[in-house]
């Protein structure tokens, strides 16, 4: 029978807390997400030995630096000095890291309901934002030194249990450490190669799955992984097939195709002379559906909101394409289905393609893009200034590609009166977004102004006094300051000159959360859409199932507008408009239908479809259809294709 030798005890007894720690941490989840799971004993069973199997995986590659480094180091030296240094602050650093992460894991749960993907990926990119956040939203004072207290705590186990003392003392031949570190490089390169973060996905229920995986072998995973190709992972058809039933699906009769094949681009005619009102389009951070009293909720919320749904076009039933603010960047602006992986937002070669900036300056507009952060992050002033947007951001000092040819407007201190993580307050980057249009209607240029939102985020923080909830509580004071600001954004332009002449359209980047225990839960996609101008835009309630894509092409509509579209979304309010709405994970690829049948396209090259019950919110399997499963295909080939082939212009 094999035993390790002393020399690895430290390595043995950190592995072996590792992985008590590990399922505690997966207690936690089972019990946070209880009434969400999908659970027998056989299901637990499965739950907990698929985790272990992957924090095995994580211990491999832990396994194989430390082994290597026991492997090389003289006889000699074991006990040394440089010896007990390399081994004391290797242990603490990766004591801290790893203490760190189980923290860190909870966090991201909490906001996420999901272990680490792309998106903490991302975040690593934009250390500014994210710490700042982590230091407004959660007690630093006493997170730090409960990190810093467990760290200790396990030295001091260790030392009392005579770990180091072993560790420092212990002798291990050639062969013993050869085949030790041999074993640990093999197992090591077996989980490199040949096992996926995605085969922890066994079950329906999303939370199984997500409870089944590692923190931190989904980090790497990720890391490794967060660009997908199409053809690698989904299901297609050809691209012959997939472009006809597109080009059926866009077809209306005020439209025609410029182009054959491959292609979406069609001109869109009107018979009713063009209007040109200036155009304020308002991307708000996280406003779900349910937060305004037009859909149910009681707590008064958005009293302006619901006042201005009464008073425009209110599109009741409109659903966003994905979960983050670049994913509804990203379908508003290119009116794109979401292809998988990165958003187009963030991807290269993102410039000069066809947005709704190219019709806009066809008719002669100004197009002003405002954010009250840092528009380095989430890659936004890149995106924007390069497809025909001047710039209008905090900067601190991040610059423009060279290549990108845009004015950049920096919005001073002077201009700020509070400010967070994310950036200014809505009523600042609305003060800033109304003196750019007086200056516009000064100059007898119309305006499109588009402004991204911040305020409903964590730390939830705003201007104090402002509202009856105080600042930095919880989600519903950010909803709630959200819709005040909008209502003083108002009250402070009535009397403005440009005001008679100006549409507002109002509209969700995503919901507040988008997470359930199913592949992907459509009521959290549900999003409000407004658009109002007075004596411009007849009042109506739209019940018409639709997608975020929409919204441009249906203004355009409602302002009679003939234009050249590259766009995969249409007017909502045509006759002959054909329903439907896209929603995504990036991953998950589905589309929703009026009766309610979802069909969701998977990465490991199948697809499910259900029946969505929208009372309890829960989707029943159903048996594929196979024109559905090529219309949905069709949606998401076709839009990867154009992207990748440089036809987004």
């Amino acid at each position: 029978m094999f035993v390790f030798p002393k020399r690895y005890k430290t390595l043995l007894w950190f592995s072996l807390g590792f992985i008590l720690i590990s399922f505690l941490l997966r207690s936690v989840f089972l019990i946070w997400q209880l009434n969400d799971l999908d659970l027998s004993f056989i299901k637990l069973i499965r739950i907990i030995f698929t985790g272990l199997f992957f924090d095995l995986g994580v211990l491999s590659f832990l396994w194989v630096i430390v082994s290597f480094y026991l492997f090389i180091i003289p006889k000699k030296w074991v006990g040394s000095i440089p010896d007990k240094t390399v081994t004391l602050f290797g242990t603490g650093l990766v004591t801290l890291i790893f203490t760190f992460t189980f923290f860190a894991e909870i966090t991201f749960w909490e906001e996420f309901h999901c272990r680490f993907n792309f998106v903490a990926v991302d975040y690593l990119i934009y250390t500014y934002e994210v710490v700042k956040n982590i230091n407004e939203s959660y007690p630093l004072v006493i997170l730090i030194p409960s990190i810093l207290a467990l760290v200790a705590f396990i030295f001091i186990l260790f030392a009392k249990n005579k770990v180091f003392q072993d560790t420092f003392s212990g002798k291990s031949d050639f062969k013993t450490k050869a085949l030790i570190f041999s074993g640990s490089l093999l197992v090591c390169l077996f989980y490199s190669f040949f096992i996926k973060n995605n085969q922890a996905e066994w079950s329906e229920n999303r939370y199984n799955n997500e409870i089944s995986k590692a923190g931190i072998y989904s980090f790497f995973s990720e890391f490794r992984n967060n660009k997908l190709d199409y053809a690698s992972f989904y299901e297609t058809i050809t691209e012959e097939e997939a472009f006809t039933i597109i080009r059926q699906d866009l077809s209306r009769i005020n439209s025609q195709f410029i182009c054959q094949k491959e292609c979406i681009k069609r001109n869109i005619t009107d018979t009713v002379p063009e209007n040109h009102p200036n155009v304020v389009f308002v991307l708000m951070e996280s406003m779900s559906a349910d937060f305004m009293r037009s859909f149910g909720n009681n707590g008064n919320l958005t009293q302006n909101l619901d006042s201005l749904a009464q008073k425009g076009l209110f599109l009741t039933n409109l659903f966003a394409t994905g979960n983050r603010t670049v994913r509804g960047m990203e379908a508003v602006t290119l009116s794109i289905p979401p292809t998988p992986g990165q958003s187009i937002v963030k991807r290269p070669n993102n410039s000069n393609l066809y947005t709704v900036a190219n019709v806009f300056k066809d008719k002669n507009y100004q197009c002003n893009f405002f954010y009250g952060g840092d528009g380095y992050f989430d890659n936004m002033n890149a995106f924007y200034g390069g497809n025909g947007f001047d710039i209008y951001d905090r900067g601190r000092g991040s610059i423009l590609n060279d290549e990108i040819k845009t004015t950049r407007h920096i919005i001073t201190d002077e201009e700020v009166t509070f400010e967070n993580a994310w950036g200014i307050c809505d009523e600042d980057i609305y003060n800033k977004m109304i003196k750019v249009a007086d200056k516009s209607y000064q100059d007898k240029k119309p305006f499109f102004n588009f402004v991204m939102t911040t305020s409903n985020h964590r730390p939830y923080t705003y201007p104090e006094g402002k509202i009856d909830i105080p600042s930095g509580t919880g989600r519903e004071g950010a909803v709630k300051y959200s819709d005040f600001a909008i209502g003083e954004m108002f009250r402070k332009i009535q009397n403005k000159p440009w005001f008679k002449n100006t549409v507002f359209v109002f509209i969700a980047d995503h919901c507040a959360s988008s997470a359930g225990k199913d592949e992907i839960d459509v009521k959290n996609y549900h999003i409000p859409a407004i658009i109002y101008g007075n004596g411009i835009i007849q009042p109506e309630k739209c019940q018409t199932l639709c997608s975020q894509v929409d919204i441009f092409p249906t203004l355009f509509g409602q302002l009679h507008w003939n234009y050249t579209s590259n766009f995969f979304g249409n007017d909502v309010k045509a006759n002959d408009y054909q329903s439907r709405a896209l929603i995504a994970t990036y991953l998950k690829l589905g589309l929703l239908k009026p009766n309610h049948e979802v069909l969701v396209l998977s990465n490991k090259k199948n697809c499910h479809q259900y029946m969505w019950n929208a009372e309890t919110n829960g989707l029943e399997m159903e048996k594929v259809d196979p024109k559905f499963k090529k219309e949905t295909i069709a949606w998401y080939e076709t839009a990867d294709y154009l992207f990748n082939n440089n036809l987004l212009k």
